[in-house]
């Protein structure tokens, strides 16, 4: 991965931001964990966001006479240029049905357009969050060496992440292919903008990444079951609103949702309701 003239004919976004550069001149190397206190660049400083008229500070080559010594960061660059490319044809997939179905639907929020949030490599596939304004859903999408697109609609699957185990809907779109969906939100009204619905997203899938939570979501699995039982007896006409009320243990302990858990609380300040899993497909109809 080595070249002269400023590698890959001075294409810097074909480099990584961990990128070491090596000026052919008097080999020095350009570390971007060091940064270049002789020109006063901070620690951290890409070798892409150096100023044009940096030089190199040994011999004053230009940068354009740098190359490619070493480049840890160029596998997770080319991977997540292959999700974003993923999550581009997620997204036109659902503004065609917003702009052909949903547009005029009751239930949806017009203050609120179809984004992507947050996609990353996450064990080989992309996992972020898509929402619209019908839905927020957390979105799982094929690997580089999967193909997904024989995946059955409604199909469901536990996906264990660091907070928990959840149920994703399996489903297929013309662009997209096939992906995992895992209802987050569904309807959207209770969001007022799309800064809002971005935070709520950010906010989900750093929560989604705590080992803390999963202790929450399992306890209070462990604490419902042990109460709908008690209930069971006394009201089992009312033993279906559980899901939607807050279960106490202690004094005055209340136990959050999964949704809240994983939306950092927010869940609870923009919703009230807890709608039932479901994948962006089956909402989408």
């Amino acid at each position: 991965m080595t070249g002269f003239e400023g590698s890959y004919m001075g294409a810097y976004d074909r480099i990584s931001d961990q990128a070491l550069m090596e000026c052919k001149i008097c080999w020095s190397t350009y570390d971007p964990a060091i940064g270049d206190d002789f020109r006063q660049v901070l620690p951290g400083t890409p070798f892409n966001a150096l100023p044009d008229d940096w030089k190199c500070p040994n011999c004053d080559a230009p940068k354009a006479q740098f190359m490619v010594r070493e480049d840890p960061g160029a596998p997770m660059m080319i991977e997540q240029r292959r999700i974003d490319e993923q999550v581009r044809n997620l997204i036109a997939d659902f503004r065609e049905i917003w702009n052909s179905t949903m547009r005029d639907v009751p239930l949806s929020n017009k203050a609120l357009s179809v984004e992507a949030v947050g996609f990353r490599a996450h064990e080989g596939r992309g996992l972020g969050v898509l929402f619209s304004p019908w839905f927020m859903n957390l979105v799982l999408l094929p690997g580089a060496d999967e193909d997904w697109s024989g995946l059955k609609a409604g199909a469901k699957e536990m996906v264990d992440f660091p907070s928990g185990c959840y149920e994703f809907i399996h489903n297929t779109r013309a662009q997209t292919g096939g992906y995992k969906a895992c209802s987050l939100f569904s309807p959207m009204e209770e969001f007022q903008t799309q800064i809002q619905a971005r935070e709520v997203a950010q906010a989900i899938m750093a929560e989604l990444f705590k080992q803390e939570n999963r202790a929450e979501t399992d306890r209070r699995s462990e604490i419902r079951s042990s109460r709908e039982a008690e209930l069971a007896e006394a009201r089992a006409n009312e033993a279906h609103s559980l899901e939607e009320t807050p279960i106490a243990e202690g004094a005055g302990l209340t136990i959050p949702s999964r949704r809240q858990i994983i939306s950092a609380g927010l869940a609870s300040e923009v919703m009230a309701i807890e709608p039932p899993v479901a994948g962006v497909e089956r909402e989408a109809e």
